[in-house]
């Protein structure tokens, strides 16, 4: 069965919001190697409607000279929404209503490399929930941003994870894979 892998640059405050603005003082070879080797893995793409819309806005128009845009507008790509009813961008497919959690373990059980989501927090803290996502990957930037979306701001309840690989590259920026764990056991 393939994997479900999120990723995120965050920061030290929990900010996965426009990294964009501050996560390149610390992108260094060893980022890009990580970052790199988990695009290999995956052969499919998942994000929530706001990630693909500013996906979809700006890489269909990039050339292959672009680095990254021969990946991301090759691959198969999926977008959960309730609001979004059609899509121009290429190998592009829509997952809405009710029947979300049904179709992404459908996309799971068929063949082929793992699936990876990139940004989309309030969709990565749902498919936790939902016991869906395999790996959270998150390259812990060493930088308190102060404001913006945090990766759990939409979790409604406590989701237990456990660490199973982490590296502190030499920029001070600690990658940390994490996986599902079972619940604390209630207290009597």
């Amino acid at each position: 069965m393939r994997k479900i892998i999120s990723s995120f640059f965050v920061s030290l405050d929990g900010v996965v919001e426009a990294p964009h603005e501050w996560h390149f003082p610390w992108f260094n070879d060893e980022m890009g190697a990580a970052v790199g080797a988990a695009m290999e893995q995956c052969d499919t793409a998942l994000f929530g409607r706001k990630t693909f819309e500013e996906f979809a806005s700006y890489w269909p128009a990039q050339g292959p000279e672009v680095e990254f845009s021969s990946f991301i507008n090759g691959i198969e790509k999926h977008v959960v929404s309730s609001t979004l009813t059609t899509t121009d961008w290429q190998n592009s497919h829509i997952i809405g209503g009710g029947a979300a959690a049904k179709e992404i373990q459908a996309l799971k059980e068929r063949d082929g490399k793992d699936i990876s989501i990139t940004g989309s927090a309030t969709l990565v803290c749902w498919l936790l929930e939902q016991g869906l996502v395999d790996e959270l990957r998150l390259l812990i930037h060493p930088v308190a941003v102060g404001s913006g979306a945090k990766l759990f701001d939409s979790a409604t309840r406590q989701i237990p994870l456990k660490v199973v690989s982490s590296t502190t590259f030499s920029t001070g920026v600690l990658s940390v894979t994490y996986v599902p764990a079972d619940p604390e056991p209630e207290a009597n």
